[in-house]
Parts: structure tokens; sequence; C-alpha cells
């Protein structure tokens, strides 16, 4: 449906510890207690069980509420539902959405949708009574199932049982839809609520904002973006994030920049945050037009934010593939001075960058300074760097590196693979004093090796008289 007519039609609408306990036994003892009292209860109890269960004086909480539906789950998944159902209409008691899953993947209601028209099927038949918060926990369950068509049936069934949709339920319907990519459908509902005196909130519209965006109707979000303002829903970062976020995606740069423009301006709950920033700064990278990308960055500063990491690699990573390396190593000046990115950080990113556009050599003689400099190059960086030089032949100093690296104790984070495609690189060169040396290291570190090394590596080793490291290696 247009967006000219979304906007009509919103326009018209718009106590002590019991001795000789433990805390740890009573609570056990208590939730055991509580779930056998329900479970029993459901068994002698068939039609209409949702009557006789407030009789029931037990504890109910997540852990009875697991239990009990875990017990129907298997032959009764009806009975189970309905208790869940039940369960989440007490006061005292709120499903998590945590349980909401539980019970989705315990009465497999994704592949076995029929369980939900059945519930309210079994409600209509025995004269249950039902409210709107009944049909609330159904379309929640319906939200986590990914259920569209289920979740929209069930909001036509309100009206069945004299139950008026509200616009929470109409937001989990619209949701559904608009994470299905059928916005027409997600639109009609959205206009559907002002013919019956409801306001779309926000949610609805960063939902509406979001599909669109998803489903490349570019045009039809800016112009939803428009009409919630004029229907006194002001925009707010998350809302704004949004649009960008599809408009860097899918539209023009040009446009990007507006935007980012214009939430800077708004200022408040609406000013751009990093990620926003990041966001077109990727977009114009991913175009090969770092060089403008990179004056994105002063207005981060000047807006009161700082890059982070990511804003640095992305930028980092431009640079380096479009041949702008100077400019990178002048990034790295700017922002370690405005003290945002650590200066190792950046070096290691920088790093790999150049590693990435196939510059070996570069790469490692900024690696060492950053070593001699005392400068802790990161797993990332430590893990490639090693990997470069064993697939250039250069099996050897990468183990010097290795020892180098260990030396400044910033071996945690690395990849574990590298140890093994060390190891097999130096068997294979015939390094077999520096093999014996680095397995052992992998038999202290319990560092496994990675099954496409194995037989060569252990060949290698039985070779060089190590046997007694075979089984060592091979039992981590």
């Amino acid at each position: 449906m247009a967006i000219p007519s979304i906007s009509r039609f919103l326009t018209s609408s718009i106590r002590p510890k019991p001795p000789n306990f433990s805390l740890t036994t009573t609570l056990a003892f208590t939730t055991s207690s509580s779930s056998d009292n329900y479970w029993t209860h459901l068994q002698k109890n068939g039609s209409n069980v949702e009557k006789t269960l407030n009789k029931v004086k037990a504890k109910l909480d997540t852990t009875c509420v697991n239990e009990v539906i875990s017990k129907c789950a298997l032959n009764q998944p009806l009975l189970g539902l309905r208790f869940f159902i039940w369960a989440g209409l007490q006061p005292s008691y709120r499903h998590s959405s945590y349980m909401y899953s539980k019970a989705c993947q315990l009465f497999d209601i994704n592949r076995n949708p029929r369980m939900v028209t059945d519930v309210l099927e079994t409600y209509r038949v025995e004269g249950c009574l039902v409210s709107v918060k009944t049909f609330k926990i159904v379309l929640n369950l319906c939200r986590k199932a990914n259920l569209a068509d289920e979740g929209l049936w069930v909001l036509r069934k309100m009206k069945e049982f004299n139950c008026r949709a509200d616009t929470t339920a109409y937001n989990v319907v619209i949701g559904l839809f608009c994470d299905k990519g059928d916005m027409d459908v997600a639109a009609e509902l959205m206009s559907e609520m002002g013919l019956i005196n409801l306001y779309p909130d926000m949610i609805t519209y960063i939902a509406m904002i979001k599909g669109f965006c998803n489903a490349s109707r570019l045009e039809d979000a800016c112009a939803l973006f428009k009409v919630m303002r004029g229907h006194g829903c002001l925009p707010n970062a998350v809302a704004y994030s949004a649009l960008l976020d599809g408009v860097c995606r899918f539209g023009s740069l040009e446009k990007a920049l507006e935007l980012l423009l214009e939430m800077e301006k708004e200022g408040g709950d609406c000013s751009p945050n990093v990620i926003s920033y990041t966001s077109v700064i990727q977009a114009f990278c991913e175009k090969s037009r770092t060089m403008e990308a990179l004056q994105i960055l002063d207005r981060i500063e000047a807006n009161g934010c700082s890059p982070n990491r990511v804003t640095i690699s992305t930028l980092m990573k431009g640079l380096c593939t479009e041949g702008h390396v100077e400019e990178a190593y002048k990034m790295i000046d700017k922002v370690v001075a405005g003290g945002s990115v650590p200066e190792g950080e950046c070096y290691s990113s920088l790093v790999v960058s150049l590693l990435r556009i196939k510059k070996l050599e570069e790469a490692e003689k900024l690696f060492r300074r950053m070593l001699a400099s005392a400068l802790k190059p990161d797993g990332l960086a430590s893990s490639i760097m090693i990997k470069g030089l064993c697939l250039e032949g250069r099996v050897l100093d990468g183990f010097h590196l290795y020892n180098e690296i260990e030396k400044m104790d910033c071996l945690s984070s690395i990849d574990l693979d590298i140890y093994s495609i060390l190891l097999a690189g130096l068997c294979k060169e015939s390094h077999l004093v520096e093999a014996a040396e680095l397995a052992r290291l992998m038999v202290e570190k319990k560092i496994q090796l990675k099954a496409p090394y194995v037989d060569n590596i252990v060949e290698h080793l039985k070779i060089s008289g190590e046997k007694e490291l075979f089984p060592h290696l091979t039992s981590i």
C-alpha cells in the first residue's frame, strides 16, 4: 500500500530459614513440590482447567513453569500450552523472553503452528474466559516462533472473543510481517489502526521503517519518516539510525550525508552516535570513496563523539585498498593524539590492512617497529603476520617472530590454528629442533593439533627422535 494512503488513515485517528535444612535443599524441595502439585492437578482436571488451577496453593516461578511444560510436552502439549498461558496471566509471575523461547522449543510451535489455533479453538469450545492479556501471550509465542500468518489470525480472532486489540497487539503482528518482508500487509495493518482509533507509536514506526529499508523501498521509508513527525511521534536516534542504515545500504551516499546532517542539527536524543557515523563511513569506503569518508572523522569529534576501533579499521582498510597508505599513517597520528583509540590497536589494524593488500614487507617492518617500541600487537595482527611469513616460505622467521611476541606476553588471543601451521612448516622444512621446541610448548599450553596437519607433523616428529611428544600432542 502506498504511503500517502497510510498518511490519510493516520490523519483520521491519530522469612527466616527453617532449621536443619540448607537453603539449596529448601529451594529445591519447594520448586519440586510446586511443579508436582501443578502437574498432578493438570492430570486430574480435564476441561476448563484454568478455572481450577487457581486453587493450587503452590509457588509459581520460572523453574516451576519450565518443569511442568517439560512434562507435558511429550504427550500432552496442548494441556502444557494452556498451563503456560494461564501462568502468564498470574499477577505474581511474568514470562521472560527465555520462557517464551523455551515454550516454542518444547511444543515445536514453529513446525506445528496449529498449536496456536488449537488452543484458542479449545477455549471457544469449552467456553473459557479469554482476556486481551491471553491473546498477547499467544501473540508473543507467534513472535518467538516467527509465525506471521498465525499472528494475523490470532489478531483477527480477538473480536470473536469480545477482546479489542490495542497498539501493542498490532505492533507484534506488524513486526512479524516486517521481518517476513511482506510490507504490503504490514502497511495495511498500520492503516487499519487508524480506522479503529488506535495510534501507531515509536515501535510501530521503527518496525515499518526497518521493514521498508530491508525491502529496498527507501522512498516509502523516507515518506513514513515524514508522516510520523506530522502525527506527533517525533523521530528519535533509533528511528534515524534505522533509516540511515537503509540509506547507507541501498540509497545514495549524498542522501546519507543529508540525513547525518539532519541528525546533527536536531541534536539531543537525535544526535548521531559513533555507530551512525561508522555506518556512513563504511558505505563510502565500500564505494571506493574513502578519502571522502575520512572527512567524516572530523565531524565525529566536532559533534562530541569519539571514533572507535571499528571506525578506524574501516577507514584503514579503505585507505590501504585504494593506495592511500600515507594517509593511513596520518590518520593514526591524529586519532592517537585525540586519545580515542590506543596506538597499539591502530597500528595492529594497519598491519592487518597492509597484509590484506599483499604488502608483506611493509607490514613486517611496521610489526617489528611495534615490538621494538613495546607496542603490543593484537591477536589478529600477530596471527595474520605469522601466517603470512609461513605462506611466503619463511617459516623459521615466523617461529622467531612468535618467540618475540611471546616475550611481550601478548599471545593470549592468537589464533590457535597458527600453532599447527607453524609446526607443520617447521617440520616440512626440517627445522626439527625448533619444531620439537614448539611441540613441547603446545603440550605445555594444551593446544590441540588441527586435523589437516596431524599426519605430516607426527611423521616428522618420529624422524627427529621426538617420539615421546607424539602421544602428548594427539591426546590433548
